[in-house]
């Protein structure tokens, strides 16, 4: 190490051999420590054959209690030692670890910082130096515990006793326990970092066990956080937005924020918005009294209220039009609702639940959906990675969805040959997870064996993967397509926005839009 080396070349031109020797056996027992707790006492057992002090300790900080408390202890009781804890800036090792310095007391009787808080020198007459250096986390190391630069660095102090010393000799014990100090720092550092990475994998084995009774299964780091997401969500009432493409998973994770809920005993009503008739979309939606409109013999309550108490989840909620979205805002700001036809108020305490593949924000330019509906919704958004971004999933999918349709078949289909799993690791996946769970149900029900093979795959498994149109061409053609199209319509109508956005099917605030986009004269030509 280099500053062994620095130390080597310090430690010679003196007799302070010992010194030298204990930091060689001190990095010995600190470089691969199993236990922090014995190689913190082994370290403080050390200095005191080499230093003779009467006490010592290594105090570490926690960083959630902000407290500083004694690890290690030479020279103390038990009692003793559970007395020795500090806040940040209390005493002298409180200020030492706020401030990453130092600090080096020739008398202790003349030191006001020193608070004795052990009680162990008491009654005992003596009249000691106290040192106390800090232990600093390695650069770029832990996160620290607190705003300054000191304090984020310090994980704790090193302090001892010594008989009174003169001040030359304070210097020269503070510039050796400093480097005893970065010894133990790195192994502290490097448990903690261990334990840090433990407990990690624990928390996200507990969030995947938890949520795979749902059918959401992943251990990719954008599963992980997906589970993250959920688990902070289900103990509140926030409406929650879920995004991502078609077969992500969407009605899974509502599913698993609902059951993991503590609405899990009541109703968890789905609406595939995009599904409805839109002449129907309100009744279903929000009810309807007895003559309401044509066939309407008799009252019906709507989704809503059949979700009283529970959770609704609306699917495709970008397909809405404007006036159930004007309906739905209701809902979401006042708690309330009135049937269609009818005049009666209906107090409804439901969880809402949102789920789109479109672009909303490209749909509020386009006038398509209300501004303060996307904001109502989007309070917790959560967005489902597609799976062609989740590659090391794939092989636990096909997996489970093996096991379970060779349970649904009764077949003994146990696994993908090598070959078939080349095949669905290459391939893109525009369906997503949907697609997938797709092709894995067709290839057991024709495989006669316990073994996929690649001729039991979808045809566009099998073939040779047509050269990709990059997105960027896409749009472009796709620009050019309606440019020539808004063109001809203006020409056709003699430069009439109105007429035009009719004739093409949209509004005369998209046209306008458009024709400002692309720097359409919308006057016909002379």
């Amino acid at each position: 190490m280099a500053f062994l080396l620095k130390y080597y070349k310090n430690v010679m031109a003196n007799p302070a051999q010992k010194k030298l020797d204990c930091l060689y056996r001190l990095s010995a027992v600190l470089s691969h420590p199993g236990d922090l707790e014995k190689a913190l006492h082994d370290t403080l057992e050390l200095l005191h054959q080499h230093l003779g002090f009467s006490r010592g300790a290594i105090s570490l900080l926690n960083s959630r209690t902000g407290r500083i408390n004694l690890e290690a202890a030479y020279g103390l009781s038990p009692k003793e030692k559970a007395r020795g804890s500090y806040g940040l800036g209390e005493g002298v090792t409180g200020r030492v670890v706020e401030t990453g310095r130092p600090m080096a007391v020739p008398k202790i009787s003349e030191e006001p910082l020193f608070l004795d808080r052990t009680g162990t020198r008491k009654g005992t007459g003596e009249d000691i130096s106290f040192l106390c250096v800090p232990i600093k986390a390695p650069e770029n190391d832990l996160p620290g515990a607190g705003a300054s630069a000191g304090q984020a660095k310090s994980l704790g102090a090193l302090w001892v006793d010594r008989p009174g010393l003169a001040q030359s000799d304070l210097d020269q014990e503070v510039e050796f326990l400093l480097l005893i100090a970065s010894l133990i720092a790195q192994s502290v550092a490097r448990l903690e970092a261990l334990r840090l990475e433990e407990e990690n994998l624990r928390l996200k084995s507990q969030l995947t066990t938890r949520f795979s009774s749902s059918n959401l299964i992943g251990h990719s780091e954008a599963m992980y956080e997906v589970f993250a997401l959920i688990e902070k969500v289900v103990r509140s009432k926030t409406t929650v937005l879920l995004r991502g493409e078609s077969g992500t998973g969407k009605s899974l994770v509502a599913a698993a924020i609902h059951y993991s809920s503590q609405r899990a005993e009541e109703s968890f009503i789905k609406v595939n918005c995009a599904a409805l008739p839109e002449s129907l979309i309100e009744s279903e939606l929000f009810g309807h009294e007895k003559g309401a409109f044509t066939g309407a013999l008799k009252a019906k309550p709507g989704k809503f209220e059949l979700a009283q108490g529970g959770t609704i989840f609306l699917d495709e909620v970008g397909s809405l039009p404007l006036e159930a979205q004007a309906k739905l805002l209701r809902i979401l700001q006042e708690r309330e609702l009135e049937r269609l036809g009818g005049e009666r108020t209906v107090k409804v305490d439901v969880r809402v639940i949102a789920a789109t593949n479109r672009n909303l924000e490209k749909a509020l330019e386009d006038s398509g959906f209300r501004e303060d509906l996307y904001y109502r919704l989007n309070v917790f958004p959560i967005n489902l990675p597609p799976l062609r971004e989740r590659k090391t999933d794939i092989l636990l999918l096909a997996d489970h969805f093996v096991d379970k349709y060779s349970r649904e078949m009764d077949k003994d289909v146990r696994r993908v040959a090598p070959q078939a799993l080349d095949r669905i690791l290459s391939y893109h996946w525009p369906g997503n997870v949907r697609e997938l769970e797709n092709c894995i149900e067709r290839a057991v029900l024709l495989t006669e064996g316990q073994t996929i093979l690649p001729e039991h795959l979808p045809p566009a498994l099998q073939a040779e993967a047509p050269a990709m149109v990059t997105s960027a061409l896409l749009t472009q053609a796709v620009a050019e397509l309606e440019q020539g199209l808004i063109k001809a319509s203006l020409e056709r109508t003699g430069g009439n926005l109105a007429k035009a956005a009719r004739e093409l099917g949209i509004t005369q605030r998209m046209i306008g839009y458009k024709v400002k986009k692309y720097g359409i004269d919308p006057k016909p030509n002379s």
